[in-house]
């Protein structure tokens, strides 16, 4: 059964969020080695910087979320809530925020994706009333460092 739910404080990401940020997505697993997560942030700030999201408790950086919207479909990606303040209600608190900005947008649907062996965060997402699409993902790096 979850905790009771402590309201987050959710703003866009601010260049002082940098180290936190990229810390909660190494804690939670996200970093893999052909992303470098400053780079990602740079590439994100350069485009819709305000759909890049921090979730405080108090002043710490406790969740972040990077979202997309390119006018037809939204995504999210690199949702993270730091492990030790999991199962606070955060992270349906910072997706519900950004349903509500990409809503504004005239977003009909979004996307994400999930590694198929990480079953706790599908069953998150599932709770949210996300469901699998008979999709196949399919990726081509265009970047190599």
């Amino acid at each position: 059964m979850s905790q009771a739910s402590t309201t987050l404080h959710i703003r866009a990401y601010q260049p002082g969020d940098e180290t936190a940020v990229i810390n909660l997505w190494q804690r939670c697993g996200l970093v893999r080695p052909a992303n470098d997560p400053a780079k990602d942030i740079r590439r994100k700030l350069a485009v819709d910087p305000e759909l890049l999201l921090v979730g405080l408790a108090g002043s710490e950086v406790v969740a972040a979320v990077m979202v997309g919207y390119d006018g037809h479909r939204g995504w999210i990606n690199y949702l993270a809530v730091d492990p030790d303040q999991q199962r606070h209600g955060y992270g349906r608190q910072i997706m519900t925020e950004v349903e509500r900005l990409l809503r504004l947008r005239g977003c009909a649907k979004i996307n994400l994706q999930v590694r198929t062996s990480n079953l706790a965060v599908v069953a998150f997402y599932q709770s949210l009333g996300f469901v699998e699409d008979p999709v196949i993902s399919l990726g081509k790096r265009l970047e190599f460092d």
